[in-house]
């Protein structure tokens, strides 16, 4: 079956693929950078004193959690023009999605990232006089932060795996460009091979590097 690949087809296609392989990227860039600030507020929604803030971001959480990414994708890209009356577009509409869908999840992790902070260093920051915000922010957050660093970027990579269901409403992901290649060429075993092996790459480089990070931030006990 090898002996049958035809690598002119995939030098040919490199350049296509390269620019789904770009949007994949942008899609996990922006879903991350903006699933950890989402859902750090949710986070500190969730251990909140106020029941309000609390039930309410318990509440989106569990939602969210309980639900598919593939049937938020197609909701949102299928509903909200319904509602709204103008079509938000394929890849806005995966943009907004992956960054509200993966708030959630990256909010349960920093949630498991506060409540790992010793109680006792948060008294000492308010007996020194300073304030909630201002404990969380300079003393609770950035330990906070890195006691879940290793975490945060392994929910990255199953973020960058996840962008291949944008494929489902017609964004041009990697996985779209690969398909849409193979079709072109009538070659589409070489494109998903291809594929396969450019994901397999960027995973396991990343795993390892986080493996390696995760050993050099580690406290010692």
């Amino acid at each position: 079956m090898l002996d049958n690949l035809d690598l002119e087809v995939v030098r040919a296609s490199l350049p296509f693929l390269w620019t789904g392989l770009l949007f994949s990227l942008k899609l996990t860039l922006v879903a991350m950078t903006g699933g950890i600030v989402f859902g750090t507020l949710l986070a500190l929604a969730r251990l909140s004193p106020f029941a309000v803030l609390r039930n309410s971001a318990a509440a989106y959480v569990n939602i969210l959690r309980s639900i598919p990414l593939l049937m938020v994708i197609l909701w949102f890209f299928l509903v909200i023009p319904l509602i709204s009356g103008k079509p938000v577009g394929a890849e806005n509409s995966a943009l907004i999605t992956f960054t509200l869908f993966e708030a959630a999840f990256y909010g349960e992790i920093m949630r498991a990232g506060i409540q790992s902070v010793p109680r006792g260093q948060v008294d000492a920051a308010r007996a020194l006089g300073l304030g909630y915000a201002q404990s969380m922010r300079d003393v609770v957050l950035p330990q906070a932060f890195r006691n879940m660093l290793p975490v945060l970027l392994t929910q990255t990579i199953i973020l960058f795996q996840d962008t291949s269901l944008v494929y489902a409403i017609g964004a041009t992901d990697l996985l779209k460009a690969a398909e849409i290649s193979g079709k072109n060429y009538n070659r589409p075993v070489e494109m998903y091979l291809l594929v396969a092996l450019i994901y397999f790459a960027i995973c396991f480089t990343l795993s390892r590097l986080v493996r390696r990070l995760q050993a050099r931030v580690a406290i010692p006990r």
